[in-house]
């Protein structure tokens, strides 16, 4: 490690790493414990150009600074100690605790949508950390053991509800098809035209709610369904993996409209699930948007909160952006990103950060 000294500052060069958000077309819950390991489940998803972000940078002290603007939170810790699970950064905690901190490092962290947006920000912010510390750490491991690692950090160790695909979609980035079959998990690439890109990147919508959610609660309400061989919970995720292949074929062959069709009847799959996936604020802002002239739509994530996303005709997406907002939706801007995780380190004086006690 570089440094330079003077009497109240320490400036050290720094690790970077950034980790794509995503929009899950389809197939969200058959990603969820137990049902691929009993049924094999799939998800269709993409990601985008939002990210969740982690600095880290050495330090020599034995102290662990974190730094965290999407909590508004600077906490520091003794790398010495066993950090304890206390709500308070628990992520962060969660892969101090996987892979150690040496003798300290300082994080500073942030994402491009709140937690518990529906896009995954939770899982790419592990997945984040992850390739900042194994950069430290000089280890280099494959994108699938990346993920596993991701999935075990977030899901094992800290205990956190949720299903296999946001790591994974973090970690690989791109069009996937991503098949759970058992205790195999096997990413596909999908090959789509550059103009069907285009087209399917013109006509999509992503309005924010104005809330987040826990889903938490979602995922444990449709486990403990699932478990009782609730015949209507069962028979929905079966119905989600038949359309998330039926998705995925209309996507490769151009056929845009039937995949906005197919969106809707996995929405209204997907509320099949569990109680508190939609409430009335998300049903008006849907109702606004296929009244409006959308082909039709969905909420991202396990539900209650976040994003929903719409697929519309050409001619009507200005139309259905207005509605949305009349009713209180926030509609934001994005753009597909094919590339996963990325790490880099800031090297050269002019590129240097100081961090302070």
């Amino acid at each position: 490690m570089q440094s330079k000294h003077s009497s109240q500052q320490e400036v050290v060069l720094v690790i970077r790493s950034r980790a794509p958000l995503r929009i899950s077309f389809a197939g969200g819950g058959t990603d969820v414990e137990p049902y691929p390991q009993q049924r094999g489940g799939v998800v269709l998803s993409a990601t985008i150009d939002k990210y969740a972000y982690a600095t880290l940078v050495p330090r020599q002290d034995g102290q662990i600074r974190v730094e965290s603007l999407d909590y508004d939170i600077v906490a520091k810790y003794d790398a010495s100690e066993k950090l304890p699970y206390d709500g308070e950064l628990d992520l962060v905690k969660a892969v101090v605790r996987t892979l150690g901190a040496g003798n300290g490092l300082a994080l500073f962290l942030h994402t491009d949508a709140p937690p518990g947006s529906g896009l995954g920000s939770s899982s790419a912010m592990v997945v984040a950390l992850l390739g900042a510390f194994l950069r430290w750490l000089g280890k280099s491991l494959d994108d699938y053991t990346i993920a596993r690692l991701a999935y075990r950090v977030e899901r094992v160790e800290l205990g956190v509800a949720g299903g296999w695909q946001d790591q994974f979609a973090a970690t690989f980035g791109g069009f996937n098809l991503i098949e759970f079959l058992g205790s195999d998990i096997v990413v596909n690439p999908l090959r789509i035209k550059r103009a069907t890109l285009n087209e399917l990147q013109y006509r999509l919508l992503l309005c924010y709610t104005g809330k987040t959610r826990l889903s938490g609660r979602i995922l444990d309400r449709q486990i403990a369904a699932y478990e009782r061989n609730e015949e209507d919970v069962m028979a929905a995720l079966d119905e989600l993996k038949a359309l998330t292949l039926a998705m995925k074929n209309a996507l490769l062959q151009a056929r845009l409209d039937d995949f906005g069709q197919l969106l809707h009847q996995g929405w209204l799959h997907k509320q099949r699930l569990a109680p508190g996936i939609s409430n009335e604020h998300i049903e008006s802002l849907y109702a606004a948007g296929r009244d409006a002239g959308a082909i039709g739509g969905k909420l991202l994530g396990a539900g209650g909160g976040g994003y929903l996303l719409f697929l519309c005709p050409f001619e009507r997406r200005h139309h259905i952006a207005q509605a949305l907002e009349e009713v209180g939706g926030q509609v934001v801007a994005f753009n597909f990103d094919l590339r996963g995780l990325q790490v880099w380190e800031v090297g050269g004086d002019d590129l240097q950060l100081t961090i302070g006690d």
